[in-house]
């Protein structure tokens, strides 16, 4: 069951990645902003998002093919608010996935357009999709602004840099990782299910599941950081505490933050189950999440 998984993991960051790539490289823009743009949609990276979409899509749908514009145009958010987050103003990164960061590689104004130019063009790519209703696509454009605007994502970030130097409660670093991770995360599930057709009573249990899983990723985040390989995730570990930063392990300790991350585990399967899709592929990424290595 592993070698299934890993190859459906495998083929779902090669069609991702192979649609990003031809995306961008057939744009007819300034070739400055075209190759800041490539630089961090080719540094790599776990595609975790785009496949979840796909795989909530097939928990309910056999063509999972026709998430793949929409699951592309959500990673491209996700790499903008990766360039956005090592700016100095920000984490003041140097590496990213094992290589110079954006503004490093080329210059602050640049990446900034860079990932400015990532996140409108994400919502330009679902718009064009032939494959989408129109309905489909109200639904999705309103529902990924959500998720990685201002009451979304971009909410969760200014709320961590706030938090950076004080102690927070658990149930603020929850709040702050719903918002900063959690939110793209239930789009991802919550979007693939939508164009698979899943009733609105498997949507809800989905969001709920959603949830939780965004929670999964955000502890072992935390986790790794502390006990990660430098070489698999790409960057120092330890950064977390050097910055002060508020983390599962920081307020429950390492072995508080494992049994956390089980918690939601088991929450997380609860509500798939509820939803009918447990024996989909995201009951195995589920799984899959939580013991990450990178």
């Amino acid at each position: 069951m592993q070698n299934d998984l890993d190859r459906y993991i495998e083929e779902g960051k090669m069609v991702t990645e192979e649609k990003m790539t031809n995306e961008l490289r057939n744009l007819e823009i300034p070739e400055q902003l075209k190759q800041s743009m490539l630089y961090s949609i080719e540094a790599g990276g776990k595609r975790l998002r785009p496949i979840l979409m796909m795989a909530s899509c097939g928990a309910y749908s056999s063509d999972r093919s026709k998430v793949l514009s929409t699951a592309v145009a959500l990673e491209m958010i996700h790499t903008y608010s990766l360039i956005h987050d090592d700016l100095p103003a920000m984490d003041n990164d140097n590496l990213r996935r094992g290589k110079p960061t954006n503004h490093k590689a080329f210059d602050e104004a640049t990446a900034i357009l860079a990932g400015d130019a990532l996140l409108t063009y994400s919502f330009e790519l679902i718009t064009q999709d032939s494959r989408l209703t129109d309905r489909q696509k109200v639904f999705l454009t309103g529902s990924l602004s959500q998720a990685s605007g201002p009451k979304g994502m971009v909410a969760g970030q200014i709320l961590d840099m706030d938090a950076e130097t004080k102690d927070v409660t658990l149930e603020e670093l929850e709040t702050i990782h719903m918002f900063k991770t959690g939110e793209l995360v239930k789009f991802a599930v919550k979007a693939g299910a939508f164009i698979g057709n899943a009733s609105a009573e498997q949507l809800t249990y989905l969001d709920e599941f959603a949830h939780y899983l965004g929670l999964i990723f955000q502890v072992q985040d935390d986790i790794l950081d502390v006990t990660g390989d430098p070489e698999k995730i790409g960057k120092p570990v330890g950064s977390d505490e050097e910055n002060e930063k508020n983390t599962y392990p920081r307020l429950l300790g390492l072995d508080g933050a494992i049994e956390k991350k089980h918690h939601y585990v088991n929450k997380a399967k609860e509500a798939l189950e509820n939803a009918g899709a447990d024996s989909s592929y995201l009951m195995l990424l589920t799984d899959y999440f939580s013991n990450r290595e990178y």
